[in-house]
């Protein structure tokens, strides 16, 4: 992993959701950083997202604080004060702003965050910050999630090299509705806040918002990226030369760490990817696409490698497109064509279907033929695991 210069992060076991096991960390930022991000669409929307959403039209942000654990969401007004409190405390021990201080919890719903333990970490937070701490806070930042999501790249730019480090957290409750569970990106580059935020948009829509596990969508997703400018390279416009470099590094990272996270679904495991092509629109491609992703009975036959490919076509005619003729469909099993002509294709059979679906990635393609709209998302299958994780997640 590379460090990114003027981001500085720590973390220690505070005891807020686990025990014997780091669960807070912190991310200092260089005074100049530019912060972009992107939350959760969902309306009940945990406290931390609220605040940081405030403390973020403010600008001038220094702290990220991220616990693990506790999610504070579904707690009322109770949660936003808590939220606001462990924002004020580490203001004060850093010398900053509270409005400086951007929030993030992710773990169990409904439960009060407690504010001991942030006051009694924030001296040995504030006293181990350190550049190279990036894969101590990927693995703080984890839930359910099995192993740490970390990427990284370095950039070369016509001002100069940058380097852009990421990290992620996320395995259940994976249906992102802007980004994912919880996403950090750092930079070293120079970059307007509003270009940012471009950037930012550009490269979730394509990865973190192109993937499901179970169809949930968090009440605390948030993707952060900030840029301290800390190496002198400065990137003025997205249509540049820097500026599609920097893009495309931001892009692979995020999708890097967005596989990273259907990979780790929690009991996964097979990695699927279903790609629509030949749609009318981009809406009817991902209608399509997420209501095959997201039929339990697709995702459990995966889990089989069950090659029934009835409960594929079942779902592609359910996704709610009007007038769909069947019999111009067509449907592939990685390189097996499964479906034409509105039924089971003449050249399938069901020792190759067996043979593709063994595998532990499959991609699933299927061929609308009303345009020129596609879209690829990634999913997972559905296991026993899976109930048994999240039957026993308060356990």
């Amino acid at each position: 992993m590379n460090s990114v210069r003027g981001i500085r992060l720590s973390t220690c076991a505070a005891g807020i959701g686990y025990q014997g096991r780091d669960d807070l960390v912190l991310i200092e930022l260089a005074a100049q950083t530019a912060c972009a991000a992107v939350f959760t669409q969902n309306a009940f929307c945990a406290a931390p997202v609220t605040v940081a959403r405030e403390h973020l039209r403010s600008g001038a942000v220094r702290y990220l604080m991220i616990n693990a654990g506790n999610a504070n969401a579904g707690t009322g007004s109770q949660g936003l004060r808590a939220t606001r409190e462990t924002c004020r405390l580490l203001a004060e021990a850093a010398g900053c702003k509270a409005t400086q201080v951007l929030p993030f919890s992710t773990g169990v719903i409904g439960e009060d965050l407690p504010i001991d333990p942030f006051a009694r970490a924030l001296p040995e937070l504030l006293s181990k910050l350190s550049e190279d701490n990036w894969e101590h806070a990927a693995q703080a930042i984890m839930t359910t999630d099995t192993r740490p999501k970390l990427a990284s790249r370095t950039i070369q730019l016509k001002s100069g090299e940058v380097r852009l480090t990421g990290i992620a957290k996320g395995a259940g409750m994976i249906c992102p509705d802007m980004a994912t569970m919880l996403a950090y990106l750092a930079t070293d580059a120079a970059l307007p806040v509003l270009l940012a935020q471009q950037m930012l948009d550009t490269a979730v829509a394509d990865s973190f918002n192109n993937i499901t596990v179970d169809g949930d969508t968090s009440t605390n997703d948030a993707c952060v990226l900030v840029a301290s400018g800390e190496s002198g390279a400065a990137i003025s416009a997205l249509e540049s030369a820097d500026g599609r470099a920097f893009l495309k590094g931001l892009n692979e990272v995020c999708a890097e760490l967005a596989e990273a996270i259907v990979r780790d679904g929690e009991g996964a495991t097979k990695l699927v990817r279903i790609r629509v092509e030949s749609a009318a629109d981009m809406a009817e491609a991902r209608a399509v696409a997420y209501t095959v992703a997201h039929s339990p009975l697709v995702k459990t036959a995966l889990f089989a490698s069950d090659p029934n490919w009835g409960r594929i076509l079942a779902a592609v005619g359910r996704a709610g497109i009007d007038q769909l003729a069947i019999e111009r469909i067509r449907i592939w099993l990685g390189e097996l064509c499964i479906v034409s002509a509105g039924g089971r294709d003449p050249g399938y059979t069901e020792a190759a279907g067996c043979a593709v679906m063994a595998g532990d990635e499959i991609q699933l393609r299927i061929d609308l033929d009303r345009g020129s709209a596609q879209v690829e998302i990634l999913t997972c299958d559905l296991s026993y695991d899976y109930v048994k994780i999240n039957a026993e997640y308060r356990s």
